[in-house]
């Protein structure tokens, strides 16, 4: 089964990390990625900009576009991973590997998947797209 673990952590602690700093958790993560990818369990991972380039579509008779995520909570969604797990224990156990690697205060929510639809970006399109969000 497909799990979805969404990463969450307060962003503005994430945010003053130097880059050495950020460039050791995102080397650790790596390493828990590198093993879930050998064994064929990784699916899509993506880590996301500040919620300062969020914007929220609330939906009603008409919707609005209003500045920011806006969700009820203290900590923010900073990233996912989808992982293939053949229970929920094992996914959970991912996300203590996940845990060991960035030690920071933070959740990561775990939950089964109903729909996977990997996309069709790969490659150089990928990363044209990532450079264009990213501003580079």
């Amino acid at each position: 089964m497909l799990y979805a673990i969404l990463c969450y952590n307060f962003e503005d602690v994430v945010g003053a990390w130097s880059p050495a700093e950020d460039a050791a958790v995102m080397a650790r993560l790596g390493a828990v990625e590198a093993g879930l990818a050998a064994a064929e369990r990784l699916g899509a991972t993506a880590r996301l900009l500040p919620t300062t380039a969020a914007v929220t579509l609330r939906k009603g008779r008409e919707p609005l576009v209003i500045d920011g995520p806006f969700a009820e909570t203290k900590e923010q969604l900073l990233g996912f991973y989808v992982v293939d797990c053949g229970d929920l224990e094992a996914a959970i156990a991912v996300a203590r590997d996940l845990a060991a690697a960035n030690p920071d205060r933070g959740a990561y929510e775990i939950r089964p998947l109903a729909v996977y639809r990997p996309g069709h970006l790969t490659g150089a399109r990928a990363r044209r797209v990532h450079r264009r969000r990213a501003g580079a």
